[in-house]
């Protein structure tokens, strides 16, 4: 194309915009990390006050209530009672050479210190880097179970690498939860509901569906037909992820999976892996989603058959996390012995 002076210009826009949106974001990051420095300080202070004997017995359990009546008056928004009992939690659940990601809020931090457990909270801080979580996402994502849910399957050791680097998507069985939470569509467990009805719905809840599928998820289209010797099918979801370079398969299922969902299923990735992948394209992956799995029947059906098709189980409401958290613990203990 020939360069005019108009195309020029437009290049000037472009990288003016490029440089502004690149400014702007440092300059909120920069805030982020003042602002935790600045709140994990604060939290120092008021623990060494009250390590200082003789103080903590004239103060007492009144000293944060006070200091947060002070703090307002003298410094305006930012001191309530809540946010002066954060910065004292913070500096204790934080050592220095710990401290949070600058990348994060503030509001993100106090959603982290209502964890309790050391190795949740240290997951979700990674996650939250990792994929970009506003506030509102990590509160879904920790409802749900996520790291309770993903620490289910793994061992002593997994369980702590999962908690010291979050979920690395490497292989196609790092893309995998069970089940998967569809909370979001707040459909009655009871309620009657057909397959092409839950598939309206995911679509219609895409962006909480995509979070719910984890990172690198690219949606590409519903009721993708594949055709084969004049013969139409049709693949519920069709997504493409873009970590992993490959298409990612997904039908529904309402009731059991049977052994003909395995068999068409691998019949789909038959049909992308020769017709549909590019160069640079890794083989496809395919999930079948059903509310009931019959393990044994699974293993049958996919025995010698592709190792990149998975049956894995979703759950409309959100699981028992205190069930879940007692899993993770006996996995925990039972690795000591």
């Amino acid at each position: 194309m020939e360069l005019t002076p108009a195309n020029l210009y437009d290049e000037l826009l472009q990288l003016i915009g490029t440089t502004l949106e690149t400014g702007r974001k440092q300059a909120i990051q920069a805030v982020y990390a003042h602002n935790l420095e600045t709140y994990w300080r604060i939290g120092r202070h008021v623990v060494e006050f009250e390590q200082g004997g003789k103080a903590k017995a004239d103060y007492g359990a009144g000293l944060i209530l006070r200091l947060a009546k002070n703090l307002s008056l003298r410094h305006g928004r930012g001191f309530s009672l809540s946010n002066v009992k954060a910065m004292r939690q913070f500096y204790v659940a934080y050592p220095k050479s710990q401290t949070p990601s600058g990348l994060l809020s503030w509001s993100h931090v106090v959603e982290l210190l209502k964890m309790d457990d050391p190795l949740e909270r240290a997951f979700y801080e990674k996650q939250m880097v990792l994929e970009r979580w506003g506030v509102r996402e990590l509160k879904r994502q920790r409802e749900s179970g996520l790291f309770l849910r993903l620490a289910a399957s793994k061992d002593r050791e997994g369980v702590l690498q999962l908690a010291s680097q979050g979920q690395i998507v490497e292989q196609p069985t790092d893309l995998l939860r069970e089940p998967y939470i569809f909370e979001f569509l707040k459909i009655p467990e009871a309620a009657a509901l057909s397959e092409g009805e839950l598939e309206t719905r995911l679509c219609d809840h895409l962006q909480q569906f995509l979070l719910e599928l984890g990172k690198g998820f690219t949606y590409v289209g519903r009721q993708y037909r594949v055709t084969i010797n004049n013969t139409h099918y049709r693949v519920d979801l069709l997504f493409y992820h873009r970590i992993l370079r490959c298409f990612v398969l997904i039908d529904l299922k309402i009731n059991d999976v049977q052994h003909h969902d395995i068999g068409q299923m691998n019949l789909y990735l038959g049909y992308f892996a020769a017709e549909e992948n590019v160069e640079g394209d890794n083989p496809p992956i395919g999930i079948i989603l059903t509310r009931h799995k019959d393990e044994l029947l699974v293993e049958y059906a996919t025995y010698g058959m592709n190792s990149q098709l998975f049956v894995q189980k979703y759950q409309l409401y959100l699981p028992n996390r205190e069930e879940l958290r007692r899993e993770l613990e006996l996995t925990l203990a039972e690795s000591k012995e």
